[in-house]
Order: structure tokens, then C-alpha cells, then sequence
């Protein structure tokens, strides 16, 4: 059995992370180097995107592929798990063992 991706989800989600990093379509649409119809044709899940403007987003919207596709497939830990990574990955030392030790209070 092949799997489907459901557009309308990644649409949804790739608007979600927009609004989060508080992007408008206009500005999105300049980084990913296309026009803002085809940027709000993707979110509202009127067209299916391409791979490469897929990509493009990925890229503009600092996350991965897998992190948009998560809730679409059975390993969406490994997804979250590099989405933590890639959010701290440029945090100074400093900062990053300050988060190190808000985990270990939550693990507790």
C-alpha cells in the first residue's frame, strides 16, 4: 500500500510555521523566488507543490522536509527530535545549557 501526501495538511502546516517565524505570503514568496497566488494556492491546498518549491520553503522557513511531513507518516519523533536540534543548534554555550537544564526539570 502506497501512502498519499495530504496536501491540504502540509499546506497548513507550511502556513502555521509561516505565521510562527511571522512571515506574510509576499514575504515568503520573494524568498522562495515564486509569486504569492502560488505560495497561497500551496497553504490553501489548491495546488500540490513541486518538490523543488517545496525545498525552497524548507529552506526559507528554517525547517526540514520531515518536520512538515511528520504527522503524515509513522516516525514523526525523529522529525520533532531534529526540529529541537536545529532550534538550538546556533544558541550560544550559555544558552544552550540553560535549555539542557529546563529538559532535565521537565524529565523530573
Amino acid at each position: 500500500m502506497t501512502a498519499e501526501i495530504d496536501y491540504g495538511k502540509l499546506g497548513a502546516r507550511i502556513k502555521q510555521i509561516r505565521l510562527d517565524r511571522r512571515l506574510t505570503q509576499e514575504a515568503l514568496a520573494e524568498m522562495v523566488n515564486c509569486n504569492v497566488t502560488h505560495i497561497s494556492n500551496i497553504e490553501n491546498n489548491h495546488t500540490k507543490v513541486s518538490l523543488n518549491v517545496l525545498l525552497a520553503i524548507t529552506n526559507a522557513l528554517n525547517t526540514s522536509i520531515d518536520f512538515l511531513l511528520s504527522d503524515q507518516y509513522d516516525n514523526s519523533a525523529l522529525a520533532l527530535d531534529n526540529a529541537i536540534l536545529r532550534a538550538v543548534s546556533d544558541l550560544d554555550d550559555n544558552k544552550k545549557e540553560k535549555i539542557l537544564q529546563i529538559i532535565e526539570i521537565l524529565k523530573s
